[in-house]
């Protein structure tokens, strides 16, 4: 079984195969009983074209369920934008319409190219939280998602909105007990997603594998699912149930 993965981009992958995703992958390869190989590239603009289109593996563990540049499998889970912010004995936000959120220092994802802000972003900006918003760009020599729960950790953030996975993972590493809430999303914003299913992709044409890989899904489920319970992956239904 050969993957393509970044050699480092916990929690989801790392060459010494500590990410979540390395963990799934092994556990496919245990139950097609072959060996696990990867094809190793950092995950930026390319990397379908350098790894599966160059022929150099066959999976990808994680991709969007609509990801265009695979054939995709099930979903595995499904995740959304959390709110992370320090543990204590007040209620977190039920909503985007909390007066806090227009108080605290909020620390948020910018994706793309171009430095868009992520969905709660948009969110935030609707119920006037502009002023106290801090935008951390992707690329970095960390990712943008680590820098914000480091400054969380510091005391220079009062809470963030980070990608799940992320927020589960650096959550649990921080000195300071931290806790993660999900904040549904406003009315307003209903036609923006918040929460994104995540499946396997395999190479278009391939479907003898993706079809291998949904039955393994299906089988497997619940093995998948301890892995995701330890690096506190946080999951949500689908919006659509």
């Amino acid at each position: 079984m050969r993957v393509c993965a970044d050699p480092d981009n916990l929690p989801y992958s790392r060459a010494d195969g500590s990410g979540f995703e390395n963990r799934i992958a092994q556990l496919v390869a245990d139950d097609f009983g072959v060996p696990l190989e990867y094809a190793w590239l950092p995950d930026v603009r390319g990397f379908i074209r350098k790894t599966m289109g160059a022929g150099l593996c066959d999976v990808v563990i994680g991709v969007p369920v609509g990801f265009e540049r695979t054939l995709n499998t099930r979903a595995y889970y499904r995740s959304s934008y959390v709110l992370v912010e320090p543990a204590g004995d007040t209620s977190p936000p039920a909503g985007f319409d909390d007066p806090r959120l227009r108080q605290w220092r909020i620390g948020v994802q910018l994706i793309g190219d171009d430095g868009a802000t992520s969905p709660p972003g948009h969110a935030l900006a609707r119920v006037g939280a502009t002023t106290n918003v801090v935008g951390y760009p992707i690329g970095g020599d960390t990712p943008a998602a680590a820098r914000i729960m480091h400054a969380l950790d510091r005391g220079e953030l009062d809470a963030a909105f980070v990608w799940g996975p992320q927020a589960g993972y650096y959550a649990a590493q921080a000195k300071r007990p931290l806790a993660v809430h999900y904040v549904p999303p406003p009315p307003s914003l209903l036609h923006q997603s918040f929460s994104f299913p995540i499946a396997m992709g395999v190479r278009r044409g391939d479907q003898a594998l993706r079809d291998r890989l949904d039955d393994f899904i299906a089988r497997r489920h619940a093995d998948i699912a301890r892995i995701l319970d330890g690096y506190g992956v946080p999951r949500v239904e689908d919006p659509a149930s």
